[in-house]
């Protein structure tokens, strides 16, 4: 099987190597090789930079368009170029690369159609859980999806997940922009799709500055709760 990691990156100036060199020594241990393309969404720094002086593979937007955007184009890239699996994977340096083959064996075995990486599921397996903001955040969004879905999901924001060749193609016509994470999983819910989740260990990011702050968090939760009630909504009325 041909897998592709997508890895979006915005200013990661300070990352994005140990990001790559960290790919590259699992490939050089590990039988079933990954391939990886990093997409520049638009970064202001240095980091398309030292993607061309490493020769990385990459892909480079013009302008900024979001974490969403910026992982539709992995999509598209994966489905241009016939990959089986797909997996996000943060170029912040919190994914760990030694869990891509526990995300991906659900999708190999034809068990689960999404596989999403969690640190909440059991917390020996992570010792980032994440600031007690954006934790509490993940309880509220998971109790909106388990209410609209009837599925929980412990680690609703959690950019760490795999996908079958079924859904590269759903997410490359189309992929929610504004809360990826929680929006495409409730959309592959209602259509049927099967989602699990795996334990998984996450690192706290090395270097750069995450784009959500405090006050962030709190409208991030409140904005994804209200698009995860409109998604339900707008499944049901497809659906009648």
């Amino acid at each position: 099987m041909k897998i592709l990691l997508i890895i979006p990156a915005y200013n990661e100036e300070e990352n994005i190597l140990d990001v790559v060199h960290s790919i590259d020594a699992y490939n050089q241990k590990e039988e079933k090789k990954l391939d990886y393309m990093v997409i520049n969404d638009g970064s202001k720094d240095n980091t398309e930079t030292i993607l061309q002086q490493h020769h990385i593979p990459h892909i480079c937007l013009v302008q900024n368009i979001g974490i969403g955007g910026a992982v539709q184009t992995g999509y598209q890239y994966a489905q241009e170029k016939g990959y089986d699996i797909a997996v996000q994977f943060d170029g912040d340096g919190q994914h760990d690369i030694d869990y891509v083959k526990a995300i991906c064996e659900p999708i190999i075995q034809k068990k689960a159609d999404m596989c999403i990486g969690t640190r909440y599921l059991d917390k020996t397996a992570s010792q980032f859980q994440s600031t007690f903001m954006r934790r509490l955040g993940s309880k509220i969004i998971s109790f909106f999806i388990k209410i609209t879905c009837k599925r929980k999901i412990t680690d609703p924001t959690s950019g760490f997940r795999a996908v079958n060749k079924n859904l590269i193609q759903e997410f490359a016509k189309n992929y929610p922009a504004e809360y990826p994470e929680p929006e495409s999983t409730v959309c592959m819910l209602k259509k049927g799709y099967a989602v699990l989740e795996i334990p998984v260990s996450m690192k706290e990011r090395r270097g750069g500055k995450s784009s959500i702050r405090f006050w962030k968090s709190a409208d991030y939760m409140f904005k994804v709760c209200f698009a995860i009630i409109l998604d339900s909504i707008n499944s049901k009325r497809k659906v009648g």
